[in-house]
């Protein structure tokens, strides 16, 4: 089961028992009232109020269940959703790494006086206009000294492929299965009946 799938049918377990819970405590509170105004028949009123406590206790208990799940879910989604922001974290820091070894390396080719392609001579540019002056001005002390041809170099960055867009992490954690415990939450309406039964 997806992680989506279980917080929602969990959710909806917590809203329904709440909702119950809610009905059959304004029900408890309107016998207290009626016992109390006509004490004549409390003790039918007290027998209905005790059926209502039970149920109460047996509603609180699946809602504390269903609780306890929908915590172990978001957890297990918050540990997926950190790990994938930090993957993409560390494949940004990586990309940054090889990209800044582009730009020391062609600062380098500049340097010593190689013919480069414009866009990688922008790309250093982009990077540090003061690394692109030193090369430049390297590149001129480096020709003036010799007078041979000169090398060309193509681009660093032609092997680009696309860049990615990274996914929202908490889509991914959502979209992942979900394995821990799912135990079966009793719907109010069972609940309800199980009290009246026995």
């Amino acid at each position: 089961m997806k992680i989506i799938d279980a917080k929602a049918l969990y959710r909806g377990s917590m809203v329904d028992l709440n909702d119950r819970r809610n009905e059959i405590r304004k029900k408890r509170e309107e016998l207290a009232k009626k016992a109390r105004i006509d004490p004549a028949n409390s003790s039918v009123y007290e027998k209905d109020i005790a059926t209502l406590n039970l149920t109460m206790e047996a509603l609180d208990e699946e809602y504390k269940k269903a609780q306890s799940v929908m915590e172990s879910i978001i957890n297990a989604e918050t540990l997926i959703a950190n790990g994938e922001s930090t993957k993409q974290q560390a494949k940004a820091e990586a990309d940054a790494a090889k990209e800044e070894a582009k730009v020391f390396e062609t600062a380098r080719r500049i340097a010593k006086g190689a013919k480069v392609p414009a866009k990688d001579e922008k790309k250093v540019m982009d990077y540090s206009m003061e690394l692109y002056m030193a090369a430049k001005n390297a590149a001129m002390l480096a020709n003036m000294k010799k007078n041979k041809k000169k090398e060309e170099y193509d681009s660093l960055w032609d092997d680009e492929e696309e860049k990615q867009d990274n996914p929202d992490p908490r889509e991914v954690a959502d979209n992942s299965d979900y394995v821990g415990p799912t135990p079966e939450i009793a719907s109010a309406d069972t609940v309800v009946e199980s009290v009246s039964e026995g």
